[in-house]
């Protein structure tokens, strides 16, 4: 079971990691396999936290993912993740970024 911010509780779907990915990764040049590869990890890392995971944890393994993958897929998912209300946020992000390469 995966548990929401709000404290709602739900069965994972792996389906959900894909898509924020798709959504994320879209027309950036990933491998599929790559993608294919972190969708499988996420999903390992998942199932062997059961029986429950904080949904916040889901994203930062996506996110961490993302980082080693594409950047600009890591900020447009941070983006949304993190709920960013400006390019403040992105500059913030981007810093971090760079200071962790």
């Amino acid at each position: 079971m995966v548990v929401k911010r709000d404290g709602s509780r739900q069965p994972f779907d792996v389906g959900k990691v894909r898509r924020g990915l798709d959504s994320a990764l879209a027309d950036r040049p990933v491998p599929p396999d790559a993608i294919e590869q972190l969708v499988a990890d996420i999903e390992r890392s998942v199932y062997a936290m059961a029986p429950e995971v904080v949904s916040d944890e889901i994203g930062r393994q996506v996110l961490d993912g993302l980082r080693d993958l594409d950047e600009v897929a890591y900020l447009r998912f941070a983006s949304v993740y993190k709920e960013f209300q400006g390019a403040s946020d992105f500059e913030r992000e981007v810093a971090a970024m760079e200071s962790k390469n």
